[in-house]
């Protein structure tokens, strides 16, 4: 199984993307990972907010093939601690997908056409994140999820 992140907008902070590549390179032992960024839409200021979570959706809907499983990042999706995600994690490579396709929508979320295609939806807290740092919270957790999966020391309960 393959595992991709797709987000909108780039991250400007440098120390934030050293990070991020840094647990990209951890899971590379455990799994092909790719980032995508999707690039801003530009004038969102001409757009409402309808329109701007519209025009988002297209453009991630269109890096999706037919048999990705895609999983939306979202405040109203299933919580889970970071055994059970790792559990998770274990029933997608189990169940045969090619890929498991997670999504960070754009400051406004999703539009209705990319919940009606998502397959389910996780939320990595109740509280707000900038759209920067939850690449890298979710990144470390899919690391974090293989490390418990393979027993190794990185996770301490």
């Amino acid at each position: 199984m393959k595992i991709k992140l797709l987000a909108i907008g780039k991250t400007d902070d440098k120390n934030l993307n050293a990070l991020i590549e840094t647990y990209k390179a951890r899971l590379k032992h455990y799994v092909k990972f790719d980032l995508e960024i999707i690039p801003d839409i530009k004038n969102v200021k001409n757009l409402s907010e309808k329109q701007q979570k519209e025009k988002e959706g297209e453009l991630l809907l269109k890096k999706l093939q037919a048999t990705d499983q895609l999983i939306l990042l979202d405040d109203k999706g299933k919580d889970f601690t970071s055994v059970e995600f790792s559990k998770y994690l274990q029933k997608k490579m189990n169940s045969g997908i090619k890929q498991l396709v997670f999504v960070i929508g754009g400051p406004f979320g999703f539009s209705e056409t990319v919940y009606k295609k998502a397959q389910g939806k996780v939320s990595f807290s109740k509280m707000t994140f900038s759209h920067q740092m939850i690449r890298l919270f979710v990144v470390e957790q899919i690391y974090r999820g293989f490390t418990i999966l393979k027993n190794e020391p990185y996770h301490h309960e």
